[in-house]
């Protein structure tokens, strides 16, 4: 395997405070482990000096590829971009906030070694998060499970390494609301979990604000499952029964002259049918949205530097 390479790829939205470490910490694992190697940095966007450190990297270390989009396009493009730029036998999937340990990738590289398709991250335990933060990543994970057409692992995020035919057979797919961890589970190629403890983040803070996390969490669900299509029909034929039994309930209790409130019922009925009925209709919503983003088949993102390329 003397001439095999590992491409690590790594997606920055304003992080300058933890690049320059960050970086250190990313290469000298890569060093070690032995083969030939590039870092692709996909600059998404930043409005900090991010990009202004990552220039000054990439001049000193020609190991060191950086492409920077136009616009802020989202971390699952930048990650994208990377894969479309990356020449590796092994492609490895890192953020670069040093919440996920670098030195986990060289147990990556070994089950890869073993014969392993992708090795996933898989997180024991959370450092520095908010109860209510593992609370809802923990249910939010078992949901995607529950409802996935495809069996994505729990407690894993997007820190993995996929072999190149992986690779390969991923970047075929190109639609527009793109959710990697879900993408990797439906190829269905060998898999292996590494199990390791998420760290606090490095500095700076999270660029995941609680929109996109619901964005990310809407496309992990939509896009890998039909069942919310499929809940409509059962929560309809689930109202139709129960009105059909109130009605039923209204008659015997008008036959037993007990007196029955009807602006009230009638009120509180039709607030539940048109709040089931509003939900439904988002959820159609997202799916109809989702078809629009492909048909207008735009550009995936826009690549306005490229560096070391």
């Amino acid at each position: 395997m003397q001439d095999t390479m590992l491409s690590l790829i790594v997606p920055v939205y304003n992080e300058e405070e933890v690049l320059e470490t960050s970086f250190r910490r990313m290469d000298e694992v890569m060093r070690n482990i032995g083969y030939d190697y590039e870092i692709i940095y996909v600059n998404d966007g930043s409005r900090d000096g991010s990009m202004r450190i990552l220039r000054n990297i990439a001049r000193d270390n020609p190991q060191v590829k950086v492409r920077s989009f136009s616009r802020n396009f989202g971390h699952q493009l930048a990650v994208t971009c990377g894969m479309d730029a990356a020449r590796g036998d092994a492609l490895i999937i890192i953020d670069v906030d040093l919440q996920d340990p670098p030195e986990v990738i060289e147990e990556m590289v070994r089950a890869w070694e073993n014969g392993a398709d992708i090795a996933y991250g898989q997180r024991v335990k959370r450092q520095g998060e908010t109860f209510m933060k593992k609370f809802t990543a923990a249910c939010y994970y078992r949901l995607l499970k529950s409802m996935s057409a495809a069996p994505i692992p729990l407690d894993t995020g997007d820190f993995r390494l996929i072999d190149r035919r992986v690779a390969d057979v991923f970047l075929k797919m190109r639609e527009h609301n793109r959710f990697l961890r879900g993408m990797s589970a439906w190829m269905g190629f060998e898999a292996v979990p590494i199990e390791f403890v998420r760290n606090e983040r490095f500095a700076g803070k999270t660029k995941y604000t609680l929109k996109k996390m619901l964005r990310l969490a809407m496309d992990g669900i939509v896009n890998f499952s039909d069942r919310p299509l499929t809940l409509c029909g059962y929560f309809g034929a689930g109202v139709a029964a129960l009105s059909l039994v109130a009605f039923f309930v209204f008659v015997i209790l008008a036959i037993c002259s007990v007196k029955v409130f009807g602006l009230l019922w009638g009120f509180f009925g039709l607030a539940l049918l048109h709040g089931i009925g509003f939900l439904f209709l988002g959820i159609q919503g997202a799916y109809m949205n989702r078809m629009y983003d492909e048909l207008k088949n735009r550009p995936l993102y826009i690549v306005a530097e490229d560096i070391n390329f």
